[in-house]
């Protein structure tokens, strides 16, 4: 579903050095402004603001490398945990996930989804796509049907919760629709709302501004 994201950072070369040689991420583009990185059939870019921010995404990465891309990341950076455990299991998303931070706070899932394989070590070739990325607003019912008037359906419902988590997507791509309010999983990060694009496969493209509000355009 996500063709491109645009983060914002006021650590840009930090976060460069970290994706690029923690995460060994191939770089796609760069300027003084902003740097583009691939994950897979997805690109992330990070473009730098005078605010700090941070979020919360995460990436897809095959079942049957799990355990190895586990153990491949501790050995870069430390994992977060939450309840004295460092991994969980989604049964509703037959998915397990591990939790870590990049230098400026972005709370990055992996996602190891148990039906999908890539054979060999586990290498930044492992990280599929973006398959989840956090959109935080106020505004959360309003801007939770503009999604899903643009195509994108809420999954196992069809009315936002304006005070929890919404997953809209389908398959294994979802928007994470919160309040700011809201301390995420394996972290002491607390949501919050910060400006974002994302430059989906279906054509929309979704950008949400510093106060929260989305605008929902059709690209090129």
């Amino acid at each position: 579903m996500f063709k491109s994201v645009t983060l914002y950072t006021d650590q840009l070369k930090t976060l460069q050095r970290f994706y690029m040689n923690i995460m060994e991420l191939p770089l796609k583009d760069r300027s003084t402004q902003s740097f583009t990185i691939q994950i897979g059939e997805s690109e992330l870019t990070f473009q730098a603001t005078e605010q700090k921010a941070f979020y919360h995404f995460a990436i897809n990465v095959p079942g049957n490398q799990f355990s190895l891309i586990k153990s491949w990341i501790k050995n870069k950076i430390p994992l977060n945990r939450e309840g004295g455990r460092d991994e969980v299991y989604f049964r509703n998303f037959d998915a397990d996930s591990i939790y870590f931070e990049d230098p400026v706070g972005n709370v990055i899932e992996l996602i190891g989804r148990r039906y999908r394989d890539l054979f060999g070590a586990p290498s930044s070739k492992s990280f599929l796509d973006i398959s989840e990325v956090s959109l935080t607003t106020y505004d959360m019912t309003r801007v939770g049907d503009m999604i899903q008037d643009a195509g994108i359906p809420l999954w196992r419902s069809t009315e936002v919760n304006p005070h929890s988590l919404n997953f809209l997507g389908r398959d294994d791509s979802f928007i994470v629709l919160v309040p700011p309010g809201r301390k995420w999983y394996f972290s002491e990060q607390i949501s919050e709302i910060h400006p974002q694009e994302m430059c989906l496969t279906n054509g929309k493209i979704l950008t949400l501004d510093s106060q929260g509000h989305l605008t929902i355009t059709d690209g090129e």
